[in-house]
């Protein structure tokens, strides 16, 4: 063979390497979203309301810090909306379980919700 052939063949070898690598190696990671519905006793959704996403420690008896501890408050449709983008990396297998405390107007509700990676998780909390 001579040597500008095996040089080709050398480059479309890399060059198909490097497409293939390219192209697989660099997926954008997607939104890991947490929407809360906050419902009152007649089931109608309460605007105004204040919602708290906390981890609690698994170890019994441990003063343990939790890391995750977030607040907002419901927009007018009664949802409140939670970004775990900055929580989840790519690879990880899920993301946390969180307890949900919900209050308005002198009215509480709990609840827990399961943050699953690069989707929309729902919950609803119910403040009696």
């Amino acid at each position: 063979m001579n040597t500008t052939l095996k040089r080709t063949i050398v480059f479309a070898v890399l060059a198909i390497l490097g497409v293939g690598f390219s192209s697989t190696g660099c997926r954008k990671k997607k939104d890991t979203i947490a929407i809360i519905y906050v419902r009152d006793a007649a089931n109608q959704l309460v605007s105004g309301a204040q919602v708290v996403l906390y981890g609690q420690s698994t170890q019994p008896n441990q003063a343990v810090n939790v890391t995750l501890y977030d607040t907002t408050t419901t927009n007018t449709s009664g949802e409140a909306k939670f970004n775990f983008n900055d929580v989840y990396q790519l690879g990880q297998a899920g993301v946390a379980v969180l307890n949900i405390e919900a209050s308005a107007n002198g009215l509480s509700g709990e609840g827990i919700i399961k943050i699953e990676q690069e989707t929309t998780s729902e919950e609803t909390v119910f403040v009696q």
